[in-house]
């Protein structure tokens, strides 16, 4: 269950992650806390988080503090409650760890299957194929996992692309589990393992951020990229899209849920468009500028230089800001790593 992953993710981020992210200097220090004031943080936590103007004139004489003071402490209590880059290694660790894993388990279970050379295969005798005791357990593990990151989205903090990866994690949970009910495991894998091939790639990046790497970072994020391209934009709709909505239609003709699964495939094609676009701005802007400017997908919280409005000189393609945000984040989106 979704309920175990987590359960026991905590173990290999306490006995392993977090020896060897203390190993690489990263220490458990949160943010700076704001300094204790009844009046603004009733105001935090009852009325909103992020003051308007005319909010912070009337605090501002209520209190005879500056109004930049006020705004400052503001930021502050917000970033207060944001998990420590400690926490944030542990976690992508974790992640690295089991999509590294699943892609590797996957490709040595694919490697002899006949369905991998031959798309065709996946059609053959439907829908009285056999389920393996390997693929079955392929299957439960993948379910699993992104419905624990279904739930983990809520108690993360909100970003833009919210809805966007609401919607992917919904469409891959319905995927695997429409695949596995109506027995189409064959092609299932295949979409599977073909997904897990950048994922690793991305939380390697993150974890090169994390303990300051940079140009471990930028390399490993331009690996991503193009894996991520290549394979979501060439091989998938070339390859996956094509046995789904062609080979079968020719072999099996169109089955009653034809419609729904291939409807569920062709979502997941809008969204590999969506974020390789980003993506593709992202290392742009890198290679152009040489540094990242802030990306639409952010954090909902604005870093301490936008704030006080000072310059922000960040370097590289995935670089950390003087508050610890970041300039990729998600499954496989690019966006700040703040919340991470």
């Amino acid at each position: 269950s979704p309920f175990l992953m987590q359960l026991f993710a905590g173990h290999p981020c306490r006995f392993i992650a977090k020896p060897c992210a203390l190993s690489l200097g990263i220490q458990d220090s949160g943010a700076h806390r704001a300094q204790p004031n009844a009046i603004l943080e009733k105001v935090f936590t009852s009325i909103t988080k992020s003051p308007d103007a005319k909010r912070l004139e009337g605090l501002a004489k209520q209190l005879d503090w500056d109004v930049r003071k006020i705004q400052r402490w503001f930021r502050h209590r917000r970033n207060q409650d944001k998990p420590s880059t400690l926490r944030k290694f542990c976690e992508s660790m974790w992640r690295f760890t089991f999509y590294l894993s699943i892609f590797f388990y996957g490709i040595r279970f694919l490697w002899t299957a006949p369905w991998f050379w031959d798309t065709r295969q996946c059609w053959y005798n439907y829908p009285f194929q056999p389920l393996t005791s390997r693929l079955y357990y392929y299957y439960i593990l993948e379910l699993a996992f992104y419905w624990s990151l279904m739930f983990s989205q809520f108690t993360d903090i909100k970003r833009k692309d919210f809805l966007i990866m609401f919607v992917h994690h919904l469409a891959t949970i319905g995927l695997i589990t429409f695949s596995y009910m109506n027995n189409m495991v064959r092609v299932g894998t295949l979409v599977l393992c073909l997904h897990d091939a950048s994922d690793f790639l991305l939380e390697a990046a993150k974890l090169a951020n994390y303990a300051k790497y940079q140009r471990v970072c930028d390399a490993f994020f331009m690996l991503f990229g193009v894996v991520f391209i290549v394979t979501r934009l060439g091989i998938y709709p070339f390859w996956i899209l094509n046995t789904t909505l062609f080979e079968s239609w020719e072999l099996i003709g169109p089955y009653p849920s034809w419609w729904l699964f291939n409807g569920l495939l062709l979502t997941l094609q809008l969204l590999h468009i969506i974020w390789s676009y980003l993506i593709i701005r992202t290392a742009s802007k890198a290679l152009v500028r040489g540094k990242v400017s802030k990306d639409d997908r952010s954090d909902v919280e604005s870093s301490s230089e936008e704030e006080e409005g000072t310059a922000s000189s960040t370097k590289g393609v995935l670089s950390t800001s003087s508050n610890g945000s970041n300039r990729l984040n998600g499954h496989v989106a690019p966006g700040q790593w703040t919340g991470e």
